[in-house]
């Protein structure tokens, strides 16, 4: 077996593929390491701009590794998903955006790994599900991720009976944000990348991290918090270089 996680780069992308997919690219423990390794990376490196999330295979992730919870024990069971909350925290702290490239079926901790992500490209053939009770083991840390993308109640309805939704339902409900021919996945995933990579990465990394930091919060509340950070960002650098280039009609050079 090759490594479990390939990292690529093309321009200022970074592109991680789960890479299991005789496993159909579970969740497990080895897995989730090289995830937060792979992120800890990109964090570490100011090139990189927008992180594309995709996998290997047919299926995008089909969740935990059950094998690593038969038999387990209450510490092993803690430990584990604890690890795969980590590497969720860890995607929505990532300085810069991660799209999540959905070429099939994406369930229980594949499910909340890609409604994780701050954006998702899907291809018609997507399917997303929490299966959980069917199993006896209540999706209970992919209803966290699943329930801030979806309204409560298709999430209930996925989580209560462990059924896949379709990437148009998916599409409707929020939890997807575009859905494109499989041929067109990758193409329309690196178009977005792209154009996310064209922005100030300075301000995108304050511009996601004000955006989770408020959501949920009163209205007032939010106002609070986010006045005194756009008010900061206008003096940043790339703010006035911005507006500079905006008033003298020219693309902007940013002095990251």
């Amino acid at each position: 077996m090759g490594s479990l996680l390939l990292i690529e780069r093309r321009g200022h992308a970074a592109f991680l593929t789960l890479n299991h997919p005789e496993r159909r690219n579970a969740l497990s423990r080895a897995m989730l390491e090289a995830l937060r390794s792979a992120l800890a990376e990109v964090e570490a490196d100011p090139s990189v701009r927008v992180v594309v999330l995709r996998a290997a295979g047919s299926v995008f992730s089909s969740g935990h590794d059950l094998r690593e919870l038969a038999g387990c024990s209450r510490e092993e069971a803690a430990s584990l998903f604890q690890l795969c909350s980590e590497v969720m925290e860890a995607i929505r702290r990532l300085r810069c955006p991660v799209i999540a490239q959905v070429q099939g079926l994406a369930t229980a901790a594949g499910c909340q790994l890609a409604a994780t992500c701050d954006l998702v490209v899907a291809s018609e053939e997507a399917r997303f599900a929490t299966p959980g009770v069917k199993i006896g083991l209540f999706c209970t840390t992919p209803a966290v991720a699943l329930a801030r993308a979806v309204p409560t109640k298709l999430a209930m309805e996925m989580l209560l009976t462990g059924e896949p939704i379709d990437a148009v339902t998916a599409h409707r409900a929020g939890l997807v944000n575009r859905v494109v021919p499989a041929d067109r996945l990758e193409a329309t995933t690196l178009e977005l990348a792209e154009k996310i990579a064209s922005a100030s990465p300075r301000v995108v990394a304050l511009g996601k991290r004000a955006f989770y930091d408020q959501l949920g919060k009163p209205s007032a509340e939010a106002y609070a918090l986010t006045c005194p950070i756009m008010s900061d960002n206008a003096l940043l650098p790339s703010a006035q270089e911005g507006i500079r280039a905006f008033l003298e009609k020219r693309a902007p050079q940013w002095p990251e």
